[in-house]
């Protein structure tokens, strides 16, 4: 199977500028996801979306492709993932001349991922696809709860629950479990891809990470925190001083 990994990273960021080569320990942010890309066997080829020439020439400085420029309408906020993946695979192929059976993306703005789950995904993608699953995605324990601290303001301005069960609901124990989209790896059929308009239409499974691994990049405070975790992990935090 040819498996394509694609690294998104356009260039504008309304809450941290420059974020996707801001510097995170000694290296640019987008660094970390092709090092983790190719620490995984089964990848192929790591190729890089963007729109930012800045960006590609830091991309081909560690170790990724990045043939083209993305376009603008596929460059703003507001763009969803599955066209510009559609956009990356097309030019995939056009670039390397060969179709693509796997395409697995790695967000630039997750960083504390384990290269080991990316290649567990691929596997269990290969071993699940006869029985018509199209892609796995990393998810985790959502932090919040829709049936539990989740709350919509009515018309009025009173708040309820966002998802109210009879009886309610008065511990997060008790609630219905529910996940968060993770965010750090999506690991999909290219003929998904090719055939479908968006993300969940079709069979798609979770693959469970650590919460810890779930933190992304958005702003100064999502910075500090996968600072602290990256370093925290690295034995780079230093320990505390023993006053006794």
């Amino acid at each position: 199977m040819a498996i394509l990994c694609v690294i998104g990273a356009r260039g504008g960021s309304r809450g941290l500028p420059d974020k996707n080569i801001r510097p995170l320990l000694g290296k640019p942010l987008i660094a970390w996801s092709i090092e983790h890309a190719r620490k995984v066997a089964a990848i192929d080829h790591v190729l890089v979306s963007t729109d930012s020439p800045r960006i590609a020439e830091t991309a081909r400085h560690h170790g990724a492709d990045a043939p083209f420029l993305r376009p603008a309408e596929l460059a703003t906020a507001q763009a969803a993932k599955f066209p510009v993946w559609q956009h990356a695979l097309a030019e995939a192929e056009r670039f390397y001349e060969k179709q693509f059976d796997i395409l697995v993306d790695l967000d630039c703005t997750c960083p504390l991922r384990d290269p080991a789950d990316v290649a567990a995904a691929i596997d269990r993608l290969r071993q699940d696809r006869e029985r018509g699953v199209d892609m796995v995605m990393g998810v985790a324990d959502a932090p919040r709860n829709p049936y539990f601290n989740i709350l919509e303001a009515d018309d009025t301005g009173r708040l309820q629950v966002s998802k109210p069960l009879t009886g309610n609901v008065f511990s997060r124990q008790a609630a219905p479990r529910v996940l968060t989209h993770a965010g750090n790896f999506y690991v999909m059929t290219a003929d998904y891809l090719r055939r479908s308009g968006s993300l969940l239409e079709g069979r798609v499974e979770g693959y469970e990470v650590d919460n810890d691994m779930a933190f992304d990049i958005d702003d100064e405070l999502g910075y500090s925190i996968v600072e602290h975790l990256m370093r925290r992990r690295l034995g780079l935090v230093a320990t505390k001083p023993d006053c006794g």
